[in-house]
């Protein structure tokens, strides 16, 4: 089985001053992963494995697979990580502090076509300092 590619939500918040506030929102779209995903977080790198489905059950089974080499460094120590039965939602610590959002998640441009702004989560830079972080 060829690995496919998951669908990544992502959105962003900075701030020159305060590290709580200088975060990315990043969303693995996974459903049904079965056992515990292959998930290495480096300072400019993602790297991403994992099957999920349940043949019994009617639900084909996938591997999920990326590696992302992120436009900036990020604090692999202080990622905060959730785990759903649909996604896997990291909180990414941007090693540099400054108040104006990176040009795009990847060093590549343009963005990959599975990787897709979170508006659920998205604030325009210029309205953030009144927002507090989720």
């Amino acid at each position: 089985m060829a690995p496919i590619h998951p669908e990544i939500q992502y959105a962003e918040r900075s701030s020159a001053t305060d590290p709580e506030k200088n975060i990315i929102y990043f969303t693995i779209n996974a459903p049904d992963i079965k056992g515990e995903p292959k998930l290495e977080i480096k300072p400019t790198e993602i790297i991403f494995a994992a099957t999920a489905g349940d043949p019994s059950k009617g639900v084909p089974e996938k591997e999920y697979k990326f590696d992302l080499q992120l436009y900036e460094e990020i604090i692999p120590e202080e990622t905060r990580k959730i785990t759903t039965s649909r996604a896997i939602i990291l909180v990414l610590r941007k090693k540099e502090l400054k108040a104006e959002y990176w040009l795009r998640l990847t060093k590549e441009k343009p963005n990959r076509n599975w990787i897709k702004t979170d508006f659920s989560k998205w604030v325009d830079e210029d309205e953030q300092d009144g927002v507090a972080p989720e």
